[in-house]
């Protein structure tokens, strides 16, 4: 790496002659422009609109204008202004670093200690380290005085430039104003979406998808020339993208949990519920009075068959009392068996209206208990 700059850190009365490098770089591949036509070079000329001569950057100014006036600066005096002169990194505070917003972050710089002896440098960054804090500094780089923030990495002090505050705009959307309602079934699946992605951040983890697949087109070109099929050589149709936007988020959400879980989890759950609801079905009419008394019917006459001589004792005498509550006259054993037949006949069809998939079956199970009821009587 090569220093862009050397200054030195003012830390009260303590000073820290350093070397100053760019942090970060570039990784996009540097592409030109050509005419289509020829593949000819597409150059930008420093062209003067009065004389139309082409100018060389030695012979280039600067200038300002304002309401039809322009003021040229040389280049000597812009480098008159003090602020310009300066080579000192200044530290004029030390703040919490939650403190600091993230937009304001412009551009990263490392620090190397210009000494034969770094104590200070190592003294400013242990002091950095005991106390927690972040020391905000204020700096000049390249004809512009600049805001910055001094913190530690990696045990290099890294100058990170700040946006002065007028230089970040507010969001100001009239969208921001709408009153939006948000279930709480929407928050929790929300919430589990962000649960079933949670993870630690690994930088490398991640790759510019569009760099790459920009060089193996490029690798493509070169091999095939004009005959390059783009559909062929990355899998997929050029341009291929969202096909638009979804509407119902719950269903969006749904679909997100099932394709983090793998969709196994998620469709056995659904099964299940499908199951339950299937056998609580039944159960939601069971408000009404006679389709109580026809599930309750059905259920015991189920038992009739099945269990042992004193399930149908009871199965029975069940039989006999609603027999009994449906029509009081009716004692003798005939009686029985018609006010058996018509409760029989009554239970089905009711059995029927609540819904009952097996009320057939849950009749003939019926007939049984009734003639076997004759017996105690």
């Amino acid at each position: 790496m090569r220093a862009i700059w050397k200054g030195a850190i003012a830390f009260g009365l303590v000073n820290v002659p350093v070397k100053v490098y760019s942090a970060t770089e570039d990784h996009d591949i540097s592409l030109h422009q050509v005419h289509n036509a020829d593949g000819g070079r597409i150059r930008y000329q420093r062209r003067c609109e009065v004389c139309s001569e082409v100018i060389d950057y030695s012979d280039i100014e600067k200038a300002y204008e304002e309401d039809g006036r322009t003021v040229i600066l040389t280049k000597d005096e812009l480098k008159s202004i003090p602020a310009e002169n300066s080579h000192e990194i200044e530290v004029v505070q030390f703040v919490p670093s939650e403190q600091l917003e993230p937009m304001m972050f412009e551009k990263s710089y490392y620090l190397e200690p210009d000494s034969k002896s770094p104590k200070a440098y190592v003294l400013l960054r242990r002091a950095l380290e005991d106390t927690d804090r972040v020391a905000i500094v204020q700096f000049a780089l390249r004809e512009k005085t600049r805001l910055g923030a001094l913190r530690i990495k990696d045990d290099v002090l890294v100058l990170q430039s700040l946006l002065w505050p007028d230089e970040v705009r507010e969001a100001n959307f009239p969208a921001l104003d709408t009153s939006i309602k948000i279930s709480p079934q929407e928050r929790e699946m929300s919430a589990a979406l962000v649960e079933s992605m949670a993870a630690d951040f690994d930088p490398e983890s991640f790759t510019d998808d569009y760099q790459v697949q920009l060089r193996t087109l490029i690798e493509a070109k070169l091999e095939q020339g004009e005959s390059l099929d783009t559909e062929a050589t990355f899998g997929v149709e050029a341009g291929e993208g969202g096909k638009g936007e979804v509407i119902d988020l719950m269903e969006a959400l749904k679909r997100s949990l099932d394709k983090k879980r793998g969709g196994g989890a998620a469709a056995a759950t659904g099964d299940s519920d499908e199951e339950e609801e299937e056998e609580e079905e039944p159960a939601k009419p069971a408000r009404r009075a006679s389709g109580a008394r026809a599930s309750s019917a059905a259920k015991s006459a189920e038992s009739a068959t099945t269990k042992s001589g004193t399930a149908r004792s009871t199965t029975a005498k069940t039989t006999a009392s609603k027999s009994t509550a449906s029509k009081p006259a009716a004692t003798k054993t005939s009686g029985t068996k018609a006010a058996a037949s018509k409760t029989t006949a009554a239970k089905t069809a009711a059995t029927k209206g609540t819904g009952t998939k097996t009320a057939a079956g849950k009749t003939t199970a019926s007939k049984p208990a009734a003639s076997k009821a004759r017996k105690p009587a």
